[in-house]
């Protein structure tokens, strides 16, 4: 019986803390034109003369402060899920990770699904929400590779699974885990952010036209990203039985002066503090998986900005990773998919 495929993917890491490896990385990365989505010149000129070659040693440095012994976060925890989402599915498919940049790539997982005789691909992107920079980028990759090798088969694409019973169920779960016996004032939903025009250039009749836009879902946002985050918090919020003033939302991790989505993660942090919160839950559920901008980004940087504006404690709830629960609600997601 031939096998079913199923590839995860995700954006990548560096293959090791160093600058040198570092710097090949963010090259790789910051050179999509989905990424950072201007003209090619001025993108070489911004990428490979001013941004690299500053940022490699400064996120070298922040990468060694949360990297492992196995190597990277996200590169060990994603392979985790990989070998115990095998497992869980059974011997009829073939479960590989391939990484928008770097290694394991993309194109590695398709030559072995190919020479494997796969009859059908599932392809999962995973991030929970849906931006072009991300889900786009990410499937036009897989098309390029399946292209190339000249493979037909039959592909099934799981689109953004932001509010999936699998995803929140799964989410709220270790939420609860993580923080069994432990008091804490407040919780703040904490998602990468994403430059306004990006997302102008999906809906530009719609976004940010009012100041609750993305509050509710309809056929004109449905493919926003924020409005996708803001429906996350909500369904994740009502899961958890918190209140309305018991929870927020933020986005993090900006590049560069343009206007990005708001409001900000490192301006909220300090604000929840100078207001009163004394422990905080911060939550991540742009990211199935620990990486940089969870584990030394909120974890690190932004437990010091919490304290230092008079905050207690910052309990940083951990992603999704290969906890059973999501490997057993992903299998359910592929399996319906079939």
């Amino acid at each position: 019986m031939a096998k079913i495929g199923v590839l995860l993917t995700n954006i990548g890491t560096p293959k090791s803390p160093e600058a040198q490896d570092v710097g090949s990385y963010l090259d790789e990365f910051l050179m999509d034109p989905y990424v950072v989505d201007i003209p090619f010149l001025l993108r070489w000129i911004l990428v490979k003369l001013l941004i690299v070659p500053r940022r490699k040693y400064k996120s070298g440095q922040a990468y060694k402060k949360i990297w492992l012994k196995e190597g990277s976060p996200l590169l060990v925890n994603s392979q985790q899920l990989v070998l115990d989402l095998g497992k869980s599915l059974g011997q009829n498919f073939s479960v590989k990770l391939g990484m928008r940049y770097a290694e394991p790539s993309i194109g590695r997982a398709i030559t072995a699904f190919v020479s494997e005789g796969v009859s059908k691909l599932v392809v999962i992107p995973m991030y929970p929400q849906f931006a072009s920079s991300s889900s786009t980028s990410s499937l036009e990759k897989i098309r390029e590779e399946v292209n190339l090798q000249n493979w037909t088969t039959e592909i099934k694409n799981i689109d953004a699974f932001f509010d999936r019973p699998e995803f929140i169920d799964s989410y709220a779960m270790i939420i609860r885990e993580s923080l069994a016996d432990r008091k804490v004032d407040h919780y703040l939903f904490s998602y990468h952010g994403l430059p306004e025009r990006q997302i102008q250039a999906l809906h530009p009749n719609h976004c940010f036209q009012t100041a609750n836009c993305c509050e509710v879902m309809s056929a004109k946002n449905q493919n926003c990203y924020r409005a996708q985050c803001v429906q996350t918090t909500l369904r994740l919020a009502k899961a958890l039985n918190l209140e309305s003033g018991q929870f927020s939302f933020s986005f993090q991790s900006r590049l560069g002066r343009t206007k990005w989505i708001d409001p900000y993660t490192d301006h909220i942090l300090p604000e929840l503090a100078r207001n009163g919160v004394k422990t905080l839950a911060v939550v991540c559920p742009s990211f199935v998986a620990d990486c940089l901008e969870t584990l030394e980004e909120i974890g690190l940087r932004g437990q010091t900005d919490f304290k230092a504006a008079g905050g207690h404690e910052l309990y940083l709830v951990p992603c999704l990773n290969a906890h059973p629960i999501w490997t057993k609600s992903l299998s359910q997601l592929i399996l319906k998919s079939l």
